[in-house]
């Protein structure tokens, strides 16, 4: 696994010399990173260059790195930054190519955290179609050249996108189906916030501030 790992990583720098961002191996996969205005010429060749081959498209997840790395790992030291430069939206694709029975995650960062814009990838992988919709609903990431880019999982009149870190975990409003209406309505949120913290874990001050 190991030396087909060199090889793979071998074969990824020759082939994207000057756009490979970061390239790191761990737990024995490889991720790399590219900028957004290179993502599509990449994710071409990662299709049809004959050393390469991905040519399945197995997932796509947003991320939101709000926060990310303030807090410290065990060994005293801040979580990595895995080359993102301070940005806060990503879309990690995990990529299979069956020609060489290898795997490979891509994360790409969108540059503008108010309005995250990356490229779609459903005219390289179809695959990407439902995918890169669940990113949008979830994250907020549009998807440029998306045939059909709303929402997937929450309702079309959904306010806001439930994956960001910011977003509140009681929502901003609930909805149900009223029977004298015929017809589903939006409300304000009656769920009252309580602790879910265990007592034997709380701070002396926990819920004073």
């Amino acid at each position: 696994m190991a030396t087909d790992l060199n090889i793979l990583s071998a074969n990824l720098n020759e082939a994207f010399a000057g756009k490979v961002v970061s390239l790191e191996e761990r737990l024995n996969e490889l991720t790399l990173v590219v900028k957004a205005k290179d993502m599509i010429p990449v994710f071409t060749r990662l299709r049809d260059d004959a050393d390469l081959r991905f040519e399945q498209l197995v997932d796509v997840c947003g991320i939101d790195y709000f926060t990310y790395g303030s807090e410290l790992c065990e060994d005293g030291k801040y979580l990595p930054d895995f080359a993102r430069e301070g940005l806060r939206f990503a879309a990690v694709y995990h990529l299979l190519s069956v020609t060489h029975n290898m795997r490979l995650r891509v994360r790409v960062f969108a540059e503008d955290d108010e309005m995250p814009i990356l490229d779609s990838v459903t005219a390289i992988w179809p695959s990407a179609n439902w995918y890169e919709r669940e990113a949008f609903d979830l994250y907020g990431i549009i998807f440029v050249g998306h045939p059909d880019l709303r929402r997937i999982l929450t309702d079309y009149g959904f306010v806001g996108n439930p994956f960001r870190k910011d977003f509140p975990l009681s929502g901003h409003v609930e909805m149900r189906y009223d029977a004298a209406q015929q017809r589903v309505v939006y409300e304000p949120v009656t769920v009252e916030p309580r602790q879910i913290t265990p007592r034997t874990m709380r701070e002396e001050n926990y819920g004073r501030n």
